[in-house]
């Protein structure tokens, strides 16, 4: 054989390597390969789905670990756990009563958790959350709200000498942050920002939305004391962007979803209660159940 008939089988044994390479890359990757085993524990191995599952169920107590750092700590806890639970296997744990009670109760939590959570998951659907958004800014849209400052004292007294000042031509906000009893609004110059009527006391809001801009109050009483307001701007209120707020809404859908399943088991259910005297429906609540968020789309003020 020629030498030139070696190079040529050479380049076609060099191509269909070549060739097979690229076929075995595009192939999808096995099990073992997309989910490596990191450690193994007598034998018992721990892959990298056990870490991620840990990571989800340890949370809180790693957030502040860089991603090595947490690795570390989540496979050297698999591992402790592995000895451990071996180790109460040997010593028969799991045939003690009160551990059987436990296991049941940690496997019906979970299926609920599971189940409650796809309920929640479909339920959230982009239509149902822009019909909640559509349906909540037409209650926002056109409602007054007022930006105001005021000073918060004890007695009337104080509030009248106050009053006095101002009318005299002192500075309403270096007076709030000398002399207002609010903790939170004294360092602002009383700056309570923009507000609905049903974010404030009944007595506050009544005159606040009454002032004109510019105006002061003549004191006012309260749960919390005696009041100077003055009125810096009115404006009718806008809904936020649907994106701003998506996340409650999101939540909202979720858990009203989620609280309208549960009431439809219980609906279908014979629900006896042997810790009463008469046998009266329990209430219909769930723990993953939660109270509709505020359909204005705003914390209340405290």
């Amino acid at each position: 054989m020629t030498l030139s008939s070696h190079a040529k089988r050479a380049r076609y044994a060099a191509a269909a390597g070549a060739l097979a390479i690229a076929l075995f890359a595009s192939l999808p990757l096995r099990a073992e390969d997309s989910d490596p085993v990191l450690a193994k524990v007598n034998g018992s191995e721990i892959h990298q789905s056990d870490v991620n599952l840990a990571e989800e169920e340890l949370g809180p107590s790693l957030a502040q670990m860089d991603p090595s750092t947490k690795k570390e700590n989540v496979l050297a806890f698999l591992i402790d756990m592995k000895l451990v639970a071996k180790a109460a296997e040997d010593k028969k744990i799991e045939d003690r009563p009160d551990f059987k009670a436990r296991l049941a109760f940690a496997r019906n939590r979970l299926l609920m958790d599971n189940l409650l959570a796809s309920e929640g998951k479909a339920a959230a659907t982009d239509d149902a959350m822009k019909k909640v958004y559509d349906e909540a800014s037409k209650q926002i849209e056109g409602e007054q709200e007022v930006h105001a400052r005021h000073i918060l004292v004890e007695t009337e007294d104080e509030a009248k000498a106050i009053e006095a000042e101002l009318k005299k031509g002192a500075d309403f906000a270096t007076l709030a942050k000398a002399k207002s009893k609010d903790p939170g609004g004294a360092s602002d110059g009383g700056d309570l920002g923009f507000f609905t009527k049903d974010q404030m006391v009944p007595e506050f809001s009544a005159v606040a939305f009454s002032l004109e801009p510019g105006k002061i109050s003549d004191p006012v009483k309260t749960q919390f004391g005696w009041h100077i307001i003055k009125v810096e701007e009115k404006r009718n209120r806008k809904a936020p962007d649907f994106a701003q707020v998506k996340p409650q809404i999101e939540n909202y859908v979720t858990r009203k979803a989620q609280a309208e399943y549960v009431a439809k088991l219980r609906e279908g259910a014979k629900i006896e209660r042997m810790d009463q005297a008469s046998n009266t429906p329990a209430p219909p609540a769930a723990p993953n159940s939660a109270k509709p968020a505020d359909s204005k789309m705003a914390p209340a003020k405290k």
